[in-house]
């Protein structure tokens, strides 16, 4: 077993752990990945996204931390719900153990059980496969995301010099530990005593860094660099600088240049590890065309893309769908120009409230190429995001819906061309079981319990219902992971088919509670919504298109989950030609990339 540990914790999204892993990966090796998150909760599902950033979806319908989003989609891998560890999850199964008298009577406690717990976890998720080889992988990159100096931080960094110890007696293991510290730059000097404070504070807590990863910026000077490896009793080539890059996809390429894989590999040992000339020439083509895909000219053509949500005020809460589009745009060659929108900005009550504000989103809206809606939850904003949906409708502007996005257009439709001027959500009404369905163009999915969700609903109004959560199930309730979308015969004109290569059959990652309702669909088809993909019993609607218009297009399912830096999500990929006005040549690079295999398409 080879470990390598990123830790620090003391800034986010600059691609460390996974530009780590990338450069692995080029060598030829079977890479994994594991996240650590110091809270209590079982995992992200219950987390609001205002707070904690996107819920990233796995295929096995685990609810993680979105950082797992970037490690699979730098390294092209498929992880599972064991690969984000949580606080939480530690002590459930430690407790779980317990209650069955698995410690035979034996005080439970911090030390060793729950370190022990740690441990077997990460030594027993690192050699599961991710990949389409099948095999273990060969490294495995584990993340800590807290401080060391963070209360929640004391058992895992125990437990990790645990490990430590235990692989460095291993003559066929190791463990490597990167630490990233932040050199801020006041006045003009390079400050290197907070780097200074935490590798002391690191080396107290049992870790030893192998290597300091500098965030800085702009490039450190030689000095600052001596400064460091000379106070932090580390040699000088053992400290890298991280500045900042044009995209954080291009991180990779600095940490190459200044020889992290030249460290990693004499750490690690990977001398030791065989690698067959076809592995390793598979390693070097994933180079090659990740340089090609990430270096996109600057003085591209740029297209501008309106995201109209409920969340904008922290995007991290569409964090794969700016991902998504951002994939789309490299593969277009086109630079993304996307600007947030407040769906409530959009609607009539902040008109009269706040009339400069009202303009300014609606001018954002009439002025991009294109527009997308994403998932959600909740009423806020709905009515901003049906006019939305009208607007690219009627003025046929490019529109991509996507789960809440597919279900507003839906009812938008619903009530202006099939006579129901009150359609709505099951979700949007005040009593969730409410017998109106006449004017339910979207119910809630009936094998789920509308007793739990109305619960999650009301519990911050109404604080009476917290006792009531205790006892009842909220998280991972929901439609989640993997599932199959298949295509509708007559739908070889669809335009999302023709950017899945023409697949019959389509497997994309889905979260939700609600869809639409099937007693509507003859009617929205004869309005001229067609919905050209249907699950496997043809009763769930998966994905509908206007078949004269430019590109308006919804899905149930979240495809930016299986974005890709080097391959596009399809629906993405579709919006951002469109918009680029590029969609027929896109659809003839799909078709000789032959995207579909034998009818099916995973992407």
């Amino acid at each position: 077993m080879r470990v390598v540990l990123v830790s620090g914790g003391v800034i986010s999204g600059v691609g460390k752990a996974s530009s780590a892993g990338l450069l692995l990966k080029t060598t030829g090796l079977r890479v994994t990945a594991i996240k650590i998150d110091p809270y209590l909760n079982i995992d992200a599902g219950t987390l609001g996204p205002l707070e904690h950033g996107e819920c990233f979806v796995l295929a096995d319908g685990g609810e993680s931390d979105l950082d797992l989003g970037n490690y699979e989609r730098y390294l092209g891998i498929q992880l599972s719900r064991d690969n984000n560890i949580t606080t939480g999850k530690i002590y459930h199964e430690v407790i779980s153990r317990e209650r069955k008298g698995t410690y035979l009577g034996r005080t439970v406690q911090v030390v060793p059980h729950i370190t022990d717990m740690i441990v077997e976890w990460i030594t027993r998720v690192a050699k599961v496969p991710v990949d389409d080889s099948g095999e273990e992988p060969d490294v495995c990159i584990s993340m800590l995301g807290l401080r060391l100096s963070d209360i929640e931080s004391a058992p895992f960094v125990e437990a990790l010099v645990q490990l430590r110890h235990k692989l460095s007696r291993d003559t066929d293991s190791s463990f490597f530990n990167i630490q990233v510290s932040f050199v801020p730059l006041i006045h003009g000097e390079e400050k290197t005593k907070p780097t200074q404070n935490a590798i002391k504070q690191m080396r107290s807590a049992g870790l030893i860094p192998d290597l300091i990863a500098c965030r800085c910026d702009a490039t450190l000077v030689d000095g600052t660099i001596r400064k460091i490896a000379l106070s932090c009793q580390v040699d000088y080539e053992q400290v890298i600088g991280v500045h900042d890059m044009e995209t954080v996809y291009q991180v990779p390429l600095l940490l190459h240049e200044q020889g992290l894989l030249h460290r990693l590999r004499a750490g690690l040992d990977l001398d030791k590890l065989s690698i067959s000339p076809a592995v390793a020439a598979k390693g070097s083509a994933l180079w090659d065309l990740w340089k090609k895909t990430v270096i996109v000219p600057k003085d591209t053509a740029p297209v501008q893309i309106a995201l109209v949500g409920k969340y904008t005020s922290m995007l991290d809460s569409y964090l794969s769908v700016i991902k998504a589009l951002e994939h789309a745009a490299m593969r277009c060659r086109r630079k993304l120009n996307l600007v947030p929108v407040d769906s409530e900005h959009l609607e009539a009550p902040t008109q009269k409230k706040n009339p400069a504000k009202y303009h300014k989103a609606w001018q954002i809206v009439c002025e991009a190429h294109g527009v997308i809606v994403p998932g959600g939850f909740g009423s806020r904003g709905i009515e901003g995001m049906i006019a939305c949906a009208k607007w690219a409708r009627e003025n046929k502007r490019n529109y991509l819906g996507i789960c809440l996005g597919m279900q507003v257009a839906t009812v938008e439709i619903s009530r202006s061309l099939c006579g129901r001027p009150k359609a709505t959500s099951e979700e949007w009404v005040d009593d969730i079981n409410s017998k109106d369905a006449e004017n339910h163009s979207v119910v809630f999915m009936p094998e789920s319990s509308k007793e739990y969700y109305a619960l999650a609903l009301h519990v911050i109004d109404n604080p009476k219902f917290l006792l009531r959560l205790i006892f009842r199930q909220l998280g991972g309730t929901m439609r989640l992971g993997t599932r199959p979308s298949l295509f509708q015969p007559g739908s070889e004109w669809s335009k999302l088919r023709a950017l899945y290569g023409g697949a019959s059959e389509i497997h994309e990652r889905h979260r939700h509670r609600y869809e639409v309702n099937p007693e509507r669909v003859d009617e929205l088809e004869k309005a001229g919504l067609h919905f050209v993909a249907r699950d496997e019993t043809g009763n769930r609607m998966e994905a509908f298109e206007l078949k004269d218009h430019p590109f308006y297009v919804g899905l149930q399912a979240h495809p930016e989950f299986l974005s890709k830096v080097t391959k596009s999500s399809p629906p993405f990929l579709g919006l951002v030609a469109a918009c680029a006005g590029m969609l027929d040549e896109i659809f003839d690079e799909v078709r000789r990339e032959g995207a579909a295999t034998n009818g099916v398409a995973d992407f």
